[in-house]
């Protein structure tokens, strides 16, 4: 059985199209170009952030993202952003007595956006807030306390290969893959993807897991 079901948020629970176009406006650069960089530097397995690398020669990333958190630019996380799934899957899920938490690699003003949303969950945490992010076991660890139950009473959710499923099953977790966003589509045939405990393509089949009563059912591959 699963006790807590945890979730990543870019391309899981949240689209991030509005979030890159803010960037390029903040780059000062065509909003396809910058589009098209991340969509480069994820098809060589590297982080999309890498693309303001790319735009900006020489730049220290982390300033610039500590810039643009403090900014009026981060302010982009509204409704309007979530996957239309996302609060029938969560309200779902909690009927059926599932914990629900969400932790991803984000900076502190998106956890307070998150927060301000009024999801359906139990807890909201970013790596901004705890100074730790995927794939760093010590992440995970934090998702554990945060969820209170065992790792593997335990489910993480997200669409990335390595820092989602392979950085989760590696600290004990439970591991379910979803694809969508750049990542979850590009590397859904890796192994790491086959590893996972679950495949889907849309939250609603993550709810028809937990009603059948979690891992025993099996590995459902993408709607099948």
């Amino acid at each position: 059985m699963i006790d807590v079901v945890a979730f990543d948020v870019g391309s899981t629970l949240v689209r991030e199209d509005r979030y890159w176009a803010a960037w390029a406006d903040w780059l000062g650069v065509p909003r396809h170009t910058l589009s098209a960089l991340v969509g480069a530097v994820v098809a060589r397995g590297r982080a999309d952030w890498e693309a303001i690398r790319l735009v900006k020669p020489g730049v220290d990333v982390a300033a610039e993202l500590r810039a643009w958190d403090a900014s009026a630019r981060a302010e982009w996380l509204e409704e309007r952003d979530l996957y239309p799934d996302v609060r029938p899957a969560l309200g779902a899920l909690r009927a059926l007595g599932v914990r629900i938490v969400v932790a991803g690699n984000q900076p502190v003003r998106t956890g307070e956006r998150l927060r301000g949303l009024g999801l359906p969950v139990d807890a909201v945490a970013t790596s901004g807030e705890w100074g730790v992010a995927k794939p760093d076991p010590g992440f995970f660890e934090r998702v554990v306390a945060l969820g209170g139950a065992a790792p593997d009473r335990t489910v993480y959710v997200g669409d990335h290969p390595v820092f989602d499923v392979r950085a989760a099953r590696a600290a004990g977790l439970r591991a379910a893959h979803i694809r969508r966003g750049p990542w979850g589509h590009l590397w859904a045939a890796t192994d790491d993807v086959a590893r996972a405990d679950w495949r889907i393509s849309e939250l609603g089949e993550l709810v028809e897991l937990m009603g059948e009563g979690g891992p025993s059912s099996g590995v459902r591959s993408y709607g099948v």
